[in-house]
């Protein structure tokens, strides 16, 4: 009898063996995709991994605000994140007065309230989404986010369910994000707030047989979409429902009309032409300057002026492509990013000009500020 049940069992457990590779093979075939959005579980191994490419090296006076690299993971850290704004959030009834604002592609918040108040809430709010900062400035209302990895992107199937996370640390989409947010004051106790993407793709290099030997950095699109959803998450925060938020964000978007070009005038003089008022030109710049590789160290919209920095890739001398260093723990600390102004000047009720400065605030007439002039163009006309 006993060799009998024993040898049931035995079968048994061959027809489970069997079951789950019949379904492990299904499931391997069968793979859905999650899209939504999702960092929060991006930061299980905090390390050098993060470390901060070469174009985005912080500034002096920002570096106060980063969160250094440890052995701590990311849900230990939210979770300290956590008991400190619970009972701000607790006693939040929300913000009334809340709009978005539109221009072709460019989505951004209008909240009728004071920026100094909104500013500790945004704050938050990116900590709550599993993002560390790594520019936090309240003086100048700008805080940029480090890169992550959106693990809703990665494909759910069959093994990763029944596994679960134990083996999350061998998924990679190939992709990191990072945010910046900006907190203008356009009226009186009236606040814009900007949410701009910069995205990276791991991308293989090949030898001569096709067989990929190495894997470099690069630059990917801007992703409105993504921004989209960052603002309606941002609405919510600040007390809008779910449904309204979406509805605002998804309404259909004017037509946009191109309104920026470059114009040389003789060898050594080149500026952007826009044909808006100086409210706009500033907005635009601003987005554009975000969407590209400048950090904003500061801003006098009085005087029509953002102080900026920019890495030239070709000064890095890096062969690997201009983000191979983005996740590598190399110091970089040798490579300095060139400080310039960018200033928007008022020509008219409809007409605008926009100009590159040296650090000292002289013309900059040079091939590098030309560039920097048409990296600027390009953005303002998508």
């Amino acid at each position: 009898m006993m060799n009998l049940i024993q040898t049931l069992r035995h079968y048994c457990a061959t027809l489970l063996i069997l079951s789950l590779t019949g379904f492990i093979l299904v499931g391997c075939k069968s793979v859905t995709t999650n899209d939504t959005v999702d960092y929060r579980s991006a930061g299980a191994v905090r390390g050098p991994n993060l470390s901060l490419p070469p174009d985005l090296i912080a500034s002096q006076a920002d570096r106060r605000y980063i969160v250094q690299d440890g052995s701590a993971t990311m849900s230990e850290y939210n979770a300290a994140v956590k008991k400190s704004v619970q009972s701000r959030k607790n006693v939040m009834t929300g913000i009334p007065g809340m709009r978005i604002a539109r221009d072709g592609e460019r989505r951004w918040l209008v909240v009728e309230k004071p920026a100094v108040e909104l500013y500790p809430q945004v704050k938050d709010f990116w900590q709550e989404n599993g993002f560390l900062l790594v520019i936090d400035s309240p003086s100048t209302g700008i805080m940029e986010t480090d890169w992550a990895e959106n693990r809703a992107k990665i494909q759910q199937d069959f093994i990763r369910n029944i596994i679960g996370g134990a083996l999350n640390s061998i998924y990679d989409t190939g992709e990191r994000d990072k945010y910046k947010t900006r907190l203008e004051v356009s009226n009186p106790n009236e606040t814009e707030i900007y949410i701009t993407q910069r995205g990276a793709l791991e991308k293989c290099t090949t030898d001569t047989t096709g067989a990929c030997i190495s894997t470099i950095w690069t630059s990917r699109p801007n992703d409105p979409d993504l921004e989209a959803v960052f603002l309606a998450r941002l609405m919510e925060r600040l007390g809008m429902t779910q449904e309204m938020a979406k509805a605002q964000v998804a309404a259909p978007l004017p037509t946009k009309t191109a309104k920026a070009k470059l114009v040389q005038e003789g060898v050594n003089t080149a500026f952007i032409e826009m044909v808006v008022g100086f409210d706009r030109a500033w907005r635009d710049t601003g987005l554009a300057l975000d969407r590209s590789n400048f950090t904003v160290e500061d801003r006098n919209r009085a005087n029509g002026i953002y102080y900026v920095r920019y890495v030239n890739p070709k000064d890095l001398g890096d062969t690997k492509g201009f983000f191979s260093n983005l996740f590598s723990s190399k110091d970089d600390s040798s490579l300095k990013a060139k400080k310039y102004r960018v200033v928007v000047k008022s020509t008219g009720d409809n007409s605008s000009r926009v100009y590159v400065q040296d650090a000292d605030g002289r013309p900059e007439n040079t091939a590098a500020g030309l560039q920097l002039l048409t990296l600027l163009t390009e953005q303002m006309s998508r």
